[in-house]
Parts: C-alpha cells; sequence; structure tokens
C-alpha cells in the first residue's frame, strides 16, 4: 500500500509542474514573448492545455469573473497541496 501511496505522491508532484508550466507558457504567449506558429511551442502548449484542462475548466466555472485574471491554477495547486498534506500526515502513518 505505501508503494502505491508513493506512486499517487510522484503523480501529484509532476502534476504540480506541468500546471505551473502551464500558467508560466500562458503568460508567456499572452504577453507575445514566444509565438504559438511555432510548432514546438504549439504542440508544448496543447500539450500542456490537454492535460491541465480537465482539472482547471470544473474550477474556472465556480469561481466569480475577475476580470483578466486566472486563478484556477493557484487553486487547484492549493488542492493539491492539501491532498498530498493529509496523504502524508494522516494516510501513510496508517499504513503498516
Amino acid at each position: 500500500m505505501r508503494a502505491i501511496l508513493d506512486v499517487l505522491m510522484v503523480v501529484f508532484d509532476l502534476y504540480t509542474w506541468l500546471v505551473i508550466a502551464s500558467a508560466v507558457i500562458s503568460w508567456l504567449v499572452a504577453f507575445n514573448v514566444v509565438n504559438t506558429r511555432n510548432d514546438v511551442v504549439r504542440a508544448i502548449w496543447n500539450f500542456l492545455y490537454q492535460v491541465t484542462e480537465p482539472a482547471l475548466r470544473p474550477i474556472r466555472s465556480i469561481l466569480p469573473n475577475l476580470g483578466g485574471i486566472d486563478v484556477s491554477p493557484i487553486i487547484l495547486l492549493l488542492i493539491i497541496f492539501f491532498i498530498q498534506r493529509v496523504i502524508v500526515l494522516y494516510i501513510y502513518p496508517a499504513v503498516i
């Protein structure tokens, strides 16, 4: 059971980095630092969008419109960190 929890923690860590990368690349595209006409940038953008959007869409539907500010990645990261802390503090010590 601990092996499953360890794999789950690694998956959460990887997904955290994907959410951060998605937010950073969205800022770079919004400020015209990178061009989405480039095939490599478009491929990375599409991959990150397809991986993170299913988790971000329900959060965006709940949050009110804040203008041009998207705080849904921050909310998702807080949820991931909360789940990780629950696993580390409560579930992991109970597993023998």
